[in-house]
C-alpha cells in the first residue's frame, strides 16, 4: 500500500526549503530505488517507522529498521530496497532549497547517508502532517508546505546520529522512559546517583545518554521542569507568593530562583505575573 504526491518545481521562489514530493509506503516488499549519479536534482530522507530494509553504499549493504534514517543529497546514486521478509514501512520527502546544503552541511548531515533517530516519533508526525497537507491543498498554501517541510528536516537535523552496529537502545529507552517520573519530582531535590540507579547505569553514562537522548544535561531539563511548573503556577495561583512558589517548586532561596527564572524567560517572575494580571 502507498500514499504519495507529487508537487511542481518552483524555480523562483521565497522559501528555505519546498517538497518536490511526499509519501508513505506501508507493506511495501516491492519498493525498491537504483538511482544512478545525478539522477535526482533533490535531498531524499527516508525514515524507516516499521520492519526492515537495506541500503547499498560503497559496496556494502547495510540493515535499517524502525527508527533509522537515510538522507542523500542532490545527484547522489541511490540503491535500497525493502527486506521481502518483514517489509518496511517507510516515511520520505524529496525536497530543495537554495540555502539547505549549506545549512546540512554545517550540521555535518554529509558525513553519511545512514542515521539513527532518537526519538523518531515527532519525526513521524511531521512527515505524516506534511503528507496531509499536499494531499488536501497540494500546492495552494506555500508557506504551509515550506513550514511543515522545514518541520521535518527540523525534527531529523535534531534528533539524528550516525548509524552504529553497536546501538545501546536498551539502555536509551531506559533514560527514555524515565523522564516522565524525573519531570514528575522535578521539585524535590534532585539525586543523580539514585536516577542513574534506576537506570542501571554508572552517574557518567546516564549524563552522557541523558545528553545524547534530550540534548541537553540532567539538571539543564530538570530547571526547565520547575520552571514550567513555576510559570504555571505564577498564573493559576494569584494568592500565592513568589517565595511561596520557590519553594513549592523546588527553590529554597527566593533569589536564585529569580535569577533562574530572569536567566531562562528574560523577566522576573513578579514581571512575568504583572504581564498577565495587571490591569
Amino acid at each position: 500500500m502507498q500514499r504519495q504526491r507529487s508537487l511542481p518545481t518552483l524555480a523562483d521562489h521565497a522559501f528555505f526549503c519546498l517538497p518536490e514530493s511526499v509519501g508513505w509506503y506501508m507493506d511495501a516488499p516491492w519498493h525498491s530505488v537504483d538511482r544512478q549519479e545525478n539522477a535526482l536534482n533533490n535531498f531524499s530522507l527516508h525514515m524507516i517507522v516499521k520492519g526492515k530494509g537495506f541500503l547499498v553504499a560503497e559496496n556494502q549493504t547495510y540493515t535499517l529498521q524502525a527508527g533509522d534514517a537515510f538522507l542523500y543529497f542532490p545527484m547522489q546514486k541511490q540503491r535500497y530496497y525493502s527486506s521481502q521478509d518483514d517489509p518496511w514501512e517507510v516515511r520520505w520527502m524529496h525536497f530543495y532549497g537554495s540555502k539547505l546544503k549549506d545549512y546540512l552541511l554545517e550540521r555535518g548531515l554529509h558525513r553519511s547517508h545512514l542515521w539513527t533517530v532518537r526519538q523518531w516519533k515527532p519525526l513521524e508526525q511531521a512527515y505524516h502532517e506534511l503528507l496531509l497537507e499536499a494531499e488536501e491543498n497540494t500546492f495552494y498554501r506555500l508557506t504551509r508546505l515550506s513550514t511543515l517541510t522545514y518541520s521535518v528536516i527540523a525534527e531529523f537535523v535534531n534528533q539524528a546520529e550516525p548509524l552504529s552496529t553497536n546501538k545501546n537502545e536498551e539502555t536509551t529507552n531506559r533514560i527514555l522512559h524515565l523522564l516522565p517520573q524525573i519531570q514528575q519530582d522535578a521539585c524535590k531535590p534532585f539525586e543523580l546517583e539514585y536516577w542513574a540507579g534506576q537506570a542501571e547505569v554508572s552517574t557518567y553514562y546516564f549524563c552522557k545518554l541523558f545528553r545524547k537522548v534530550t540534548q541537553m544535561t540532567p539538571m539543564t531539563f530538570v530547571t526547565l521542569c520547575r520552571l514550567q511548573l513555576a510559570k504555571q503556577w505564577l498564573l493559576e495561583k494569584r494568592e500565592v507568593t513568589i517565595r511561596q512558589i520557590a519553594l513549592d517548586s523546588g527553590y529554597p532561596s527566593t533569589s536564585y530562583f529569580n535569577k533562574r527564572f530572569l536567566e531562562q524567560e528574560g523577566m522576573t517572575p513578579s514581571d512575568y505575573r504583572d504581564l498577565y494580571w495587571k490591569n
